[in-house]
Formats: C-alpha cells, sequence, structure tokens
C-alpha cells in the first residue's frame, strides 16, 4: 500500500507542517467516521483537503456503534422507505466494492411470541425488506430470509427459552468494524494527499468579515497554535456541534441532541448461537450481536448532558438491557456475566418529540455564513451520503468547477486484493506459521494490509503471540 496512507508521527510531523503553510481548499474538522469521509470525498474530487481532529481518529461516537451497516428494519415500520432505501444502497457498496473487508453479513434471528399475526405482519416487513434490497441491487452475498420453527429456532440459538417463542424469522443485515473501517477511510484520504493530523483542537474559527476563511488548532503534543487557512470549512462535529456554533457567537439552525447508547459486552461462551438476535422494546430494538469471542448486547437510547467525551453507562442502563434480553433466554445474564460496558452518543436532529428514539436518524447540511458548512444527524451506514451532501454544499462557494462524488467506486485501504488473499488463506497460514483462524482474523481487520502486520510478526515471531488479556488479538496488531 502506498506510504502516504500510513497516520504514524513521520506523516503527523509532515502534515502538521502543511497545515501552517499551505491554503486549503477545504478544512474538515472532526475524524469520526462521517468527517473522515468528508475528507475522502473532497480528496477524491482533486481538491487540496485538511483533516483535524482533537483526540484520535473514530474516538468518538464512531467507535462506540452497534457495529453495523444495516438498512433499519424498524424504520421500514415506520414507513420511512426513503431512509430504509439509502441505508440499503449504501450497505451494498460496502459490502462490494468500498469495504468488504471491514463490512460482512451476519445472520439476526427475530423470534415470534404470537404464531399467526406476528409472523404474517414481521413476515411481510421481513420479505418487503428482501425485496428492497434486490431491487436497489445490494443483495448479492446477502441471503434471504427463512421462516423457522420454534424446534428451528432453538436449534439455531440454543440459548433462547423455548416456551417464550413460537418461532423466528431469520434474516441477514451486515456488521462492521467501525473503528477500523474509520481508520480506513482517514488513511484512504491521505493516499489522495488529505493532510490529516490527529490531536489537534480546533479552538476558533479564522473570519474575513462574516465569511469564515480557516480555522484555529491547538496542537495537543506540542502545545503550538496554527493559523488553518482554506477556502471552505466544513464542521463533521457530531455531538460538538453546538460548540461550532459558539465560535460563530451564537447558536446556528442545525441543533444536535446527544443520546446515549450504552452497549454490554459477555463472553461468547456465555451464550449459545450461531445468529445474533433482534429483541424488539417498548419503544425500540435490542441487539444481541456476534462479535469475534464476544456477545455486544445493545442498545439503550436516552438523552446524556453531562461530559460528551466520557458518556457511561449508569445501572439503570444494565438493568434495562438485562431486562429485556432476559426475557427469551433460558439461563439469565447477570453482572458476573459483563467482560465490558462501553457508551456512545449519537448526534441526533434536535426536535419536538421529547424521546430520542423519535428524534431524526436522517441528516442535515447548512452553511450559516459563507465559507462554514455544518453536517450531523444521520446513521453510521449513511456516512458516505452525509459526506457527499457536506462536500457538495461546500464547493459551492469556491470559484473552481469541481468533479462529482466518485466515493461509490473508491475502495478502501486493504480492500483492493483482500478476496484473493482470503482465497489464499490457508496457504498463508502454513507460511507464516499461524493458524488460519489468526489469519482470518486479520484479513478481517486490515484486508490487504495484513500482509504489513505479518511482516512484522517475520521480523520478530514473539509478535505472533496473542495478547494475554485478549487473547483473539496479537502482539503485532499493537505494534502496527
Amino acid at each position: 500500500m502506498d506510504d502516504r496512507t500510513r497516520l504514524g508521527p513521520a506523516q503527523r510531523e509532515r502534515d502538521l507542517h502543511r497545515l501552517g503553510t499551505q491554503v486549503f481548499d477545504v478544512v474538515v474538522v472532526g475524524g469520526g467516521v462521517t468527517g473522515a469521509g468528508a475528507a475522502l470525498d473532497a480528496a477524491s474530487r482533486g481538491l487540496s483537503v485538511a483533516l483535524v481532529e482533537a483526540r484520535d481518529w473514530a474516538a468518538g461516537t464512531s467507535s462506540r456503534s452497534s457495529k453495523l451497516v444495516h438498512g433499519g428494519l424498524r424504520y421500514l415500520e415506520q414507513l420511512d422507505l426513503p431512509l430504509v432505501r439509502e441505508a440499503l444502497v449504501e450497505r451494498g457498496l460496502q459490502l462490494r466494492t468500498i469495504a468488504p473487508h471491514l463490512v460482512r453479513p451476519v445472520p439476526f434471528l427475530l423470534p415470534l411470541t404470537a404464531p399467526v399475526w406476528q409472523r404474517a405482519y414481521v413476515g411481510a416487513g421481513v420479505l418487503l425488506y428482501d425485496v428492497l434490497s434486490s431491487t436497489f441491487g445490494t443483495a448479492r452475498g446477502v441471503p434471504r430470509h427463512r421462516h423457522l420453527s420454534r424446534r428451528a429456532a432453538v436449534a439455531d440459538f440454543p440459548s433462547l427459552h423455548p416456551d417464550r417463542l413460537c418461532g423466528a424469522i431469520r434474516f441477514y443485515d451486515a456488521q462492521v468494524d467501525d473503528a477500523r473501517h474509520t481508520l480506513a477511510l482517514a488513511r484512504t484520504a491521505a493516499a489522495y494527499g488529505c493532510a490529516a493530523v490527529s490531536s489537534a483542537r480546533v479552538v476558533d474559527l479564522l473570519r474575513s468579515g462574516s465569511a469564515v476563511t480557516g480555522v484555529r488548532v491547538h496542537c495537543l503534543e506540542t502545545g503550538a497554535a496554527l493559523d488553518v487557512r482554506s477556502r471552505s470549512v466544513i464542521a463533521a462535529t457530531g455531538v460538538w456541534s453546538d460548540d461550532i456554533g459558539r465560535m460563530l457567537g451564537g447558536r446556528t439552525s442545525l441543533r444536535v441532541r446527544a443520546s446515549k447508547g450504552v452497549h454490554l459486552v459477555v463472553g461468547r461462551d456465555r451464550i449459545e448461537g450461531s445468529t445474533g438476535l433482534i429483541l424488539r422494546t417498548e419503544t425500540s430494538v435490542l441487539f444481541v450481536i456476534p462479535w469475534g469471542l464476544h456477545w455486544i448486547i445493545g442498545t439503550t437510547d436516552t438523552d446524556w448532558n453531562l461530559d460528551r467525551a466520557h458518556p457511561a453507562a449508569s445501572s439503570a442502563d444494565i438493568d434495562y438491557l438485562f431486562e429485556h434480553v432476559n426475557r427469551v433466554l433460558a439461563d439469565p445474564l447477570d453482572r458476573s456475566d459483563i467482560e465490558g460496558v462501553y457508551a456512545g452518543l449519537r448526534p441526533l436532529l434536535a426536535g419536538e418529540s421529547d424521546a430520542t428514539s423519535r428524534l431524526s436518524r436522517e441528516h442535515a447540511v447548512v452553511m450559516p455564513v459563507p465559507g462554514l458548512v455544518l453536517v450531523a444527524g444521520g446513521k453510521y451506514t449513511t456516512y458516505r451520503v452525509m459526506a457527499k451532501d457536506a462536500v457538495d454544499e461546500a464547493v459551492h462557494g469556491l470559484d473552481q468547477r469541481v468533479a462529482e462524488c466518485v466515493t461509490e467506486d473508491v475502495p478502501l485501504a486493504g480492500a483492493v486484493g483482500y478476496r484473493a488473499l482470503w482465497n489464499a488463506r490457508a496457504r498463508i497460514a502454513a507460511r507464516t506459521g499461524l493458524h488460519v483462524a489468526r489469519i482470518e482474523h486479520l484479513l478481517n481487520r486490515y484486508g490487504a494490509l495484513s500482509e504489513e502486520v505479518l511482516d512484522l510478526i517475520a521480523e520478530d515471531a514473539s509478535l505472533g503471540e496473542p495478547l494475554g488479556a485478549a487473547d483473539d488479538y496479537l502482539r503485532a496488531e499493537v505494534v502496527y
């Protein structure tokens, strides 16, 4: 892979120098999935781009998601067909072209409790989901749904309590390694010439009259202050969007409300099942998601008004998740089963509803003053559309002809060659002396860039050993 995709100390020093000396077409603020996506979008159009992030790539919401790329089955129930269509199209692009190494199909069971009306009602919805997926050309590689009897459902998921269901529907969506995916976006943007700098906090906007002409950045490693000049600024700061409004001297028309989503992590051996689960709650849905040697159980949907950098689970959050998942398990979970807990904040577009589950999952793009574009809302699945819309808005103010978005055809770092390496995984295992399961793990996290990790192990065999406290990861991955 091109060395320009390596995001490390030497690259950071070079790009930090560029920030202080170059005038960019676009500066993107925020190194989450939307910001990194916008940087790639702009850079792949031939624009000069800088991407700055206050902490680390994907340090906020983008590493604390449910790790799903999905069409949103529950949005179909709300008859939000445009959102479902958009999400299914994006799911297909990720699976086929953009990130096949990081996004893959995953089966779910949807347990049924009423044998006639619920099977007909839910079955019709899942059928429509499959039809929409096929209609929009995204179904390749994603199996269609199946109706299961109670016995077949319990065979698929033995930990289900047989008396708590009368059958199930098995359907497929997709899951993503969200942190690796966001990092791959930033690396790919760098390959197209983007100056990408983390630990660089934006503390103010540069102004010329009413127009924004750049950002003032505080380097958290050196303490230096830099004025980064640009012809346009895109702020993709998620739940920190209101901070940009305060830099303008007041609130903007884009209002964001932080909704906390809590996930529990339990050991894979604690629940026996070959699929995930999707469970209905009073206001939303709950997922039980297979993730390596673990299960992820989530999520909650409540307001959060405290420290946005460190959202935390409450005892009530954990009780809520246990209450709903234990309704269907033969052997209920308790706190001793918890291996980890994480919480993230969804940047929802604020509305009149008091319930965050009813706020918009769609996104908004606004230009409150010339030279500044704000983008917020949306879902992880539709980050590419959000990025495209933000860049489209930003380039309106540039006095040049700018190419159209091409990111639907741009594979992320590690995607090209992934399938060929996957087919050769047994040969790679024999060559390296690693178990084929280890090679599969590396390919599903790094794709074709796995060779860079394997090169480290070739230089130091001890790096091929698993981490003591997380033995599904190798020591080489920490070094890498």
